[in-house]
């Protein structure tokens, strides 16, 4: 008896089209002899179920249901691909957990921890994890300029605290910039975190961990054509992504180490990125993304790939142990 599956997509944040890519991606790669998959269109509390005819059926959210084809059919799985609210921060999975229905991610507290840069980054602290200096302005707050660029120096990146993509996110490099920079972050999120340059190599660590196995993939190195990693790096083909990276075997084994440790730390599930600078040897931790682009120019997809294995495998792999965890 196929399992029936729903790919949730969308969400309320700005890499809503990113996610539906993804969520398209999957539904291809999903096994369809082990799996009957919709993709779910999340949209504030209008949940859609579109299945392989592009026909769209309402889902119930008092028991995640749809009506199909006359009968009342129950999701049995949630394969998350929302970047963003609600899928990163926590919402999507306290939902599911309420419905007693697994999922690919980490629980509510790993997912809302992660989603918060400052917050991930103080915890991360506790545990010895070296991390660029932040600051983090709400919209109460009033701007001391000259406090913040005193302690964080030129140049430095104003972020969204609370979001996955690089939408709001300015590379200020001079004093006068600052506030423009804030003001545009604001934009995206009532939480503004400001953080200090780290000049060096920008490596991402994916990984996946099962009750009984560890598997890190290569490691990614970034190279932007622009002045950061920004949106256009990432989505319009702006940036080098070279798999493996070109680092050495101590770097890179230092940064698997710590990219697993992380997981451990955050009490990770299923399929993560994580994000450094590499100066030196030094390996400054920049964030977690616990919901991982799955398209297929995605760096985690990549770096499977790289590995030599196939994006679908990992997908069975992943659905089956946090079905049976």
């Amino acid at each position: 008896m196929k399992k029936n599956i729903a790919i949730l997509s969308g969400g309320n944040s700005s890499e809503y089209g990113i996610s539906v890519k993804s969520a398209e991606q999957l539904i291809r790669l999903i096994d369809k002899q082990m799996y009957q998959s919709f993709n779910v269109l999340v949209k504030a509390n209008k949940w859609v179920a579109i299945d392989n005819n592009d026909t769209k059926y309402p889902v119930d959210l008092n028991d995640f249901s749809i009506n199909y084809n006359g009968e009342n059919l129950k999701f049995e799985y949630a394969f998350i691909i929302i970047h963003g609210t609600p899928g990163e921060d926590g919402k999507i999975q306290a939902y599911l957990d309420l419905m007693k229905i697994p999922y690919s991610t980490g629980g509510v507290l790993t997912s809302a921890l992660s989603f918060d840069k400052y917050a991930c980054k103080t915890f991360l602290k506790g545990f010895n994890v070296l991390t660029p200096e932040a600051c983090i302005i709400r919209k109460k707050d009033k701007i001391e300029s000259a406090e913040i660029l005193d302690k964080l120096g030129l140049p430095c990146f104003v972020k969204p605290n609370n979001g996955g993509s690089s939408f709001g996110t300015t590379k200020v490099n001079k004093p006068e910039e600052l506030e423009n920079a804030i003001s545009e972050a604001f934009k995206e999120d009532s939480e503004v975190i400001i953080e200090s340059f780290v000049k060096g190599t920008e490596l991402s660590c994916g990984l996946m961990k099962t009750k009984n196995e560890e598997t890190i993939f290569p490691i990614t190195e970034i190279v932007s054509k622009n002045e950061f990693f920004d949106y256009k790096a990432k989505y319009e083909g702006m940036a080098e992504e070279i798999t493996p990276a070109r680092i050495d075997a101590e770097l890179e084994k230092k940064c698997k180490e710590t990219a697993s440790l992380i997981y451990n730390y955050l009490n990770c599930k299923g399929i993560v990125r994580v994000d450094f600078i590499a100066r030196g040897n030094q390996l400054y931790f920049l964030e977690i993304n616990t919901v991982p682009g799955m398209s297929s120019e995605s760096i985690v997809p990549q770096q499977i790939r790289a590995a030599g294995l196939k994006v679908e495998d990992i997908i069975t792999t992943l659905i089956e142990s946090s079905i049976n965890s």
